[in-house]
């Protein structure tokens, strides 16, 4: 792919194992060192200092929210302040109950287990953490047929730290299980602000407050959107500027990665360009809209929509996607009916 042709991935709030490894570089490692999220962080606080307190294990920990706003940097720093191994696994990578058995008999006291995806776990696993989160036993099935026998396995104490995206599909047996729930909302410019100037000073790089500003304003409200275009930064210093990450390597960067002012990407305005040039704002089902712009209906659903949404960009009616006055706006466009300018 060209640089003209942008990178469709500069705005996912995924992370994929290259960006969880740029990613591990900029964590914080205390919760004093966490930006943002101040009620959940002032939250954590309580419940640690108390477990420290008693010297017993925290209760389970649910966080919910949407990608790239730190749920696993805070199951990393609810380790590290219990100081307990981290296991890290996800719903979708825990086929069978046996594997789940597996993980949770090699733990330790005082270990903390990271779930991520944890509303994707299958029915029988779900069942078997149900009874190891609240008795601190799991049942293992030896055998198969009327030979089958179960036997019962102690667990060490531990904590689950559960992160989802999704908190609605979670069944209420398994959330009742948690002794707290923080639900992670999107970061303000200024805080975000923040999140840059301690990851370019982990880079040894210094950033220019503009810069900065310019940087938070773009970033979806995401630290992990932020830092990935604060690395693109300064790769176009490096390369194209004079070293310098300032204003002017800022909108270089930008540019080159086709990142506007709103924080839309190339697919971002692909989709929004559909609804206001070939269907005349909408109504229109996803399936053909991701056939026009190229890309598979879950892209478009968990990539670009829910950003569009948010600014108010594209509404989903039951008819299908429209787009907003404010998504012609944008792009410079007349809306269907109005008076254009240019005659």
């Amino acid at each position: 792919m060209s640089e003209a042709e942008g990178d469709p991935a500069v705005m996912d709030t995924a992370a994929d194992d290259v960006e969880r490894a740029a990613e591990a570089a900029l964590r914080p490692k205390r919760l004093d060192d966490f930006v943002g999220q101040e009620t959940v962080r002032d939250q954590l606080s309580l419940l640690l200092g108390a477990a420290r307190a008693r010297g017993t294990p925290p209760d389970h920990v649910l966080l919910s929210g949407p990608p790239g706003l730190g749920k696993t940097t805070l199951a990393m720093i609810i380790a590290a302040e219990v100081e307990g191994a981290l296991r890290l696994t996800s719903g979708p990578a825990i086929q069978h109950a046996g594997d789940l058995a597996a993980i949770l008999s090699s733990l330790q006291e005082h270990d903390v287990l990271f779930i991520d995806e944890i509303h994707r776990l299958a029915r029988p696993v779900e069942e078997m953490l149900y009874l190891a989160m609240e008795d601190y036993r799991v049942d293992v099935i030896v055998g198969k047929g009327p030979g089958a026998t179960s036997i019962p396995l102690t667990l060490p104490a531990f904590t689950v730290v559960g992160a989802t995206t999704r908190s609605g599909l979670l069944p209420a047996p398994l959330r009742d299980r948690f002794g707290f729930t923080g639900h992670l909302e999107f970061y303000q410019p200024a805080e975000l602000e923040q999140v840059l100037r301690r990851s370019a000073n982990l880079l040894s790089a210094r950033l220019h407050d503009d810069a900065a500003r310019e940087l938070a304003s773009r970033s979806r409200g995401t630290p992990r959107i932020a830092n990935r275009l604060l690395r693109r930064v300064q790769d176009f210093a490096q390369v194209r500027g004079n070293g310098e990450l300032d204003l002017a390597a800022a909108h270089g960067a930008l540019e080159v990665f086709e990142v506007d002012r709103l924080g839309l990407d190339r697919l971002d305005r692909a989709v929004l360009h559909a609804l206001c040039r070939r269907f005349g704002g909408g109504p229109v089902g996803l399936s053909t809209l991701a056939m026009t712009v190229g890309e598979e209906p879950e892209t478009i659903e968990t990539v670009a929509e829910p950003f569009l949404v948010r600014e108010g960009l594209v509404v989903r009616t039951p008819r299908g996607r429209t787009a907003t006055t404010a998504a012609y706006e944008h792009l410079g466009l007349a809306q269907p009916g109005e008076a254009t300018l240019f005659g």
